[in-house]
């Protein structure tokens, strides 16, 4: 399922600990990966202090463009829950500098509540 969850464009969550040593170079002092979700090769990271999204590029993999959103750019945010019919949970950023907000979609069964409760945390002072 979750190969179809890829193809489809749902992101899944993973383990912090597999993206500790990834991240360990780009991570300042301080900071601290709360929440990490990939879909296929890409991932979005969220820190306690930015969401960091990976395009990870070319045949290889080698190539990767990081993304670094401070929380403090983004103005407002949504989530939609999977329903019966509708297999996948969404979220919306809207981002200061940015005409339409980005969008992520997850699989059933990822805990998009929670997703919701760590954005509020670092969004909502």
């Amino acid at each position: 399922m979750s190969l179809l969850n890829a193809i489809l464009g749902n992101a899944s969550e993973m383990k912090l600990a597999d993206l500790q040593q990834e991240f360990k170079e780009i991570l300042i002092p301080g900071e601290s990966i709360e929440a990490a979700y990939n879909l296929i090769r890409d991932k979005w990271v969220f820190t306690n202090k930015r969401l960091i999204m990976v395009n990870v590029q070319g045949v290889t993999g080698s190539k990767r463009e990081y993304h670094s959103i401070p929380y403090r750019s983004i103005n407002q945010f949504s989530v939609e829950t999977s329903g019966t019919f509708d297999e996948d949970c969404e979220l919306k950023l809207w981002v200061r500098g940015f005409k339409e907000p980005l969008v992520k979609e997850f699989k059933r069964g990822t805990d998009i509540k929670g997703l919701q409760r760590t954005l509020a945390s670092f969004l909502i002072l």
